[in-house]
């Protein structure tokens, strides 16, 4: 594994962390913008290594071939750690109008699922 150092001229995405997985695809520019729709071409850098400021490094192979200044570079996060399930054995929601005229409610949702005997 090599280290590749991205450095960016906009601010990075707030939810990117160490541990990621960045990854980068050459854009399609056509009469209808940008365009990233051939998902084969979508090359794996590696996990990101370090965060500081504009600037990520990444584990890269040694085999990988580097992206290049006008490559669209993306990330994923590990479905292991991220998850975005309520964890524990007690959860309360409370639904409140103050609206003074009539208000209904669409849709609402509740994820259970036994953990534990």
């Amino acid at each position: 594994m090599a280290d590749i150092t991205l450095t960016f001229s906009n601010e990075i995405n707030i939810s990117v962390q160490v541990g990621d997985i960045a990854y980068y695809c050459t854009p399609i520019v056509d009469g209808s913008g940008f365009n990233t729709s051939n998902q084969s071409s979508i090359i794996e850098i590696g996990p990101i290594s370090s965060i500081t400021g504009l600037v990520i490094v990444c584990d890269m192979a040694l085999t990988t071939v580097p992206p290049t200044a006008n490559d669209f570079i993306l990330f994923s996060k590990d479905n292991k750690v991220n998850t975005s399930s309520l964890l524990g054995y007690y959860g309360l929601a409370k639904f409140k109008n103050d609206s003074t005229v009539k208000s209904e409610m669409f849709a609402t949702a509740c994820d259970i699922f036994e953990s534990s005997k």
